[in-house]
């Protein structure tokens, strides 16, 4: 298992800098958010700063993720839209492009995923519809994932349609292929009341391609600094231990930008060492 940061908690940084921050400070793996200057789609030197990053990536010697939930990349009018649940197919489509080009950039960077969510089911459908759109609108993603040869670590987020596992379990009986796997939240678990987390971590165990970690408060779905919530993190991570996970456990705190280069070491010195200690008694 190796920490790694999400960089949507440091959008207030460039690339170059925000990665040289969490290269000093000890990171060995990267969850890089497509966003505003972080490899986006709309720059046209894109191929170029991929071609970077790939660089960096391996001298460092780093893993990587490629996550897909950055605010108003693809409509500066409406926060995450348009999703996989929009109504009008050609909007759709806009984030099915989005994510092939996602899965590209993964394969180019060697990334162990592409992590994706659902959306908000819009108000006007029922949950069977909205589940049907979505299935629909998937298949071609997960389709173009198999081509490629990388894992899609779809993950539920609280206020989604796929909001908690078990309807992340309704989706895999409606997608059937090996690539369809699971980015799992440490936070939504606990925020959803999926606990014991140890339970969830051995029942996901073979699904599992990408961990997202911070500390939550039960019932509030709201990203929290290691200490401001309820969650007591050595048993997350010796269940991550001892179910095999060797992959990147990422820290989420994207509405921390603004305090990124003391939040990136503070929350380094929190979980590293329980990271070490796990490792070091298995």
């Amino acid at each position: 298992m190796i920490i790694g940061y999400n960089t949507n908690g440091l959008s207030n940084h460039c690339a170059e800098d925000g990665l040289a921050l969490l290269a000093k400070t000890g990171y060995r793996s990267v969850a890089i958010t497509i966003d505003h200057g972080w490899l986006s789609p709309r720059d046209p030197d894109s191929d170029t700063q991929v071609q970077q990053f790939k660089h960096f990536l391996q001298t460092q010697r780093w893993s990587s993720v490629i996550e897909t939930g950055a605010r108003f990349l693809l409509d500066p009018d409406s926060k995450h839209s348009p999703t996989l649940l929009n109504p009008r197919d050609s909007e759709a489509k806009k984030r099915i492009e989005f994510l092939k080009y996602c899965i590209d950039v993964g394969v180019e960077l060697g990334s162990d995923c592409v992590s994706i969510w659902s959306g908000i089911k819009p108000s006007d459908i029922s949950f069977n519809a909205a589940i049907d759109r979505l299935v629909k609108n998937l298949k071609p993603v997960v389709a173009y994932a198999e081509q490629r040869g990388i894992d899609i670590g779809f993950e539920p987020e609280p206020g989604m349609l796929i909001d908690n596992t078990g309807r992340f379990d309704r989706l895999l009986h409606l997608i059937d292929s090996p690539r369809l796997k699971m980015t799992l939240d440490i936070g939504h678990l606990f925020c959803l009341g999926e606990i014991p987390i140890r339970n969830y971590i051995e029942k996901w165990a073979n699904y599992l391609v990408n961990i997202h970690i911070e500390d939550m408060k039960s019932g509030v779905h709201e990203h929290l600094m290691f200490g401001q919530g309820q969650i007591y993190f050595p048993p997350v991570i010796e269940a991550l231990r001892d179910v095999g996970y060797q992959r990147g456990v990422h820290i989420e705190l994207s509405r921390h930008s603004h305090d990124a280069a003391r939040i990136v070491k503070e929350s380094y010195d929190f979980l590293a060492p329980i990271i070490e200690e796990a490792l070091a008694t298995n």
